[in-house]
């Protein structure tokens, strides 16, 4: 297997070691003999390895990253204290991306774990450098999917053990039917754009009322509601009505 990070390792005694020489993977055993150590040679293989990275390349180091040998290839983003994002009454969201798990800069992918509660939603959304992979784990959710053109191409519930492919630039949004909707989501970059077309910090949040107004041909004030009306970021909790006065 070739990987694009040119390095080499020193050998750990009595160990399978594993290694990049020239670009290539691959597993050494060791012995116990020493090995002559030339350190013109491997300081001229260092030079022409920082050759071959280059320089402004996005997976160019800063001089104290992980190696592959020491780095962190595992990460809880199931249910934990700590999500990215959290809603009392809607869900939680955790991601593992290049950020907080080095080792997927080089593979180029990402993960995030949704947990949404009954009849909560979340925003339509799409990724704007990457494909996803969504595979439900637990519960049933109402999916809809939206080309980039505007057209719906898929509107079902996904259940339980369903795989759903989403295309970069295609907008998705949820609804769950279940106490929880769990669900993993595997994409194709290793820190994702995300863009929301709902909620704050979205696009239509972002437009002037004047734009949003002649866009979509309303009122100012029906669009000033569309701006305004929605201050969540990612989740939404169900809407609850307000009880009835009694006579």
């Amino acid at each position: 297997m070739r990987l694009s990070s040119p390095f080499v390792f020193a050998p750990v005694r009595n160990t399978l070691n594993l290694c990049f020489l020239k670009g290539e993977l691959c597993l050494i055993p060791n012995t116990d003999e020493e090995e002559e150590y030339d350190e013109d040679e491997y300081a001229e293989e260092e030079r022409q390895q920082d050759r071959r990275r280059g320089r402004g390349s996005r997976g160019s180091g800063n001089g104290i990253e992980e190696t592959i040998c020491t780095a962190t290839v595992k990460k809880n983003i199931g249910r934990n204290r700590s999500p990215d994002i959290y809603n009392p009454q809607a869900g939680s969201l955790k991601t593992a991306n290049e950020l907080n798990l080095l080792i997927l800069r080089w593979l180029g992918l990402s993960a995030e774990y949704g947990n949404l509660y009954r009849n909560a939603l979340f925003v339509p959304h799409y990724n704007t450098n990457a494909h996803s992979i969504i595979y439900a784990l637990r519960g049933r959710a109402h999916v809809q999917v939206v080309d980039s053109n505007g057209n719906r191409v898929y509107d079902e519930e996904l259940q339980e053990g369903h795989v759903l492919v989403v295309p970069q630039n295609f907008a998705v949004a949820g609804k769950s039917q279940s106490e929880n909707f769990e669900y993993v989501a595997f994409k194709t970059d290793s820190r994702p754009s995300i863009a929301n077309l709902a909620g704050e910090n979205s696009f239509i949040d972002n437009l002037p009322e004047e734009v949003v107004a002649n866009s979509y041909g309303l009122p100012r004030e029906q669009a000033r509601q569309l701006k305004n009306n929605n201050p969540f970021k990612f989740f939404v909790p169900p809407f609850q009505q307000s009880p009835r006065a009694v006579a």
